[in-house]
């Protein structure tokens, strides 16, 4: 009886999805999503899949895209802290609170100068200085409703950065190990110099383990520092109004460390829940890839490229200065 009235009371919109039958660039997309989930795919390989169906087939659910990718990010990075220790993670925190506050702060004073001097339309300048300063797609999603953007300057920011993490993942660790860094200084200069966490843990995760915790750590810590920048947004823009997102997960994922480090009983669990959470991230990757269609690509236009491209090796090279001359 509850089945019928449920059945009868929206057949308009049940009826359309029992009868369509699944298109072939659907089957592709969920073939790839299954070969994602496994470990053959690391995660460079899942992002240059995600640009090929990108370019040549489509993403079949662009609309859900986004939210997709914000969730199973935000998931992965929580069980990645069950695979890590509360002292590891301290120390790694420690050396990287002074190359944070001075890289944010640097890269925005730069990124606001330049985008002056390129003439670049403000908030599309500001959104892609605070994705490079703290935390990519995360931060510019956060401080976006806070100055009020609008759709296109939050797609022009989002695909300046989004292009510059998928060069990140394959350059860093080549750069890495062509200069002999150590698993720490990788972990370091990963955290401040690639923008997106999504690709700032597959980068650090193909150079070791101790460079990912200390990646990872670090740049959630520096995610931290969204609330502070929204904040001095709102008197920038001068927008009262502005709602600033806080981001919860991270507090998770200490809560994870926290539980892995004393609660021994999770130890048991802990290899299947980081295996999860390296899945998650590949998978996450992918789906990126697969925003970037050339819609994307194509408006985001060549001023706010040239800014997002100098704004990003000023930072990167100046952070690798830091941490092969002072970190350990």
């Amino acid at each position: 009886m509850e089945e019928t009235t449920v059945l009868t009371a929206t057949p308009k919109k049940v009826k359309p999805l029992l009868d369509r039958s699944i298109t072939t660039r659907e089957v592709i997309f969920l073939l790839a999503v299954v070969f994602c989930l496994t470990p053959l795919i690391t995660p460079p390989i899942a992002l240059v899949m995600g640009l090929v169906v990108a370019q040549f087939i489509g993403h079949p659910y662009l609309h859900l895209n986004n939210k997709a990718t914000h969730i199973l990010l935000q998931v992965s990075v929580v069980g990645l802290g069950f695979g890590m220790n509360v002292t590891s993670a301290l120390k790694a925190g420690r050396e990287g609170i002074l190359f944070t506050i001075v890289s944010i702060t640097g890269t925005l004073v730069t990124g606001f100068l330049l985008g002056k001097f390129l003439k670049i339309e403000k908030k599309t300048s500001y959104l892609i200085c605070a994705g490079t300063a703290i935390c990519g797609g995360s931060a510019i999603a956060a401080i976006s409703p806070v100055i009020k953007a609008e759709e296109k300057q939050i797609s022009v920011a989002l695909g300046t950065i989004f292009i510059l993490n998928s060069i990140a993942l394959f350059l860093f660790p080549a750069i890495g190990h062509a200069l002999n860094l150590s698993e720490t200084q990788f972990g370091l200069w990963c955290a401040i110099a690639i923008h997106d966490t999504s690709s700032v843990v597959g980068a650090a995760g193909r150079y070791g383990a101790h460079a990912l915790e200390v990646a990872t750590t670090v740049k959630l810590a520096r995610a931290l520092w969204i609330i502070p920048v929204a904040f001095l947004s709102t008197l920038i823009f001068k927008n009262k109004g502005g709602k600033i997102k806080i981001p919860y997960f991270i507090g998770l994922f200490v809560a994870a460390i926290v539980v892995n480090t004393y609660v021994p009983f999770v130890h048991k669990f802990s290899h299947y829940l980081t295996g999860f959470a390296t899945a998650g991230l590949t998978l996450t990757l992918f789906l990126i890839g697969c925003g970037l269609s050339r819609k994307v690509l194509q408006s985001v236009g060549f001023k706010p490229l040239v800014q997002g491209i100098i704004l990003w090796a000023i930072i990167s090279v100046a952070a690798l200065w830091a941490v092969t001359s002072l970190a350990q």
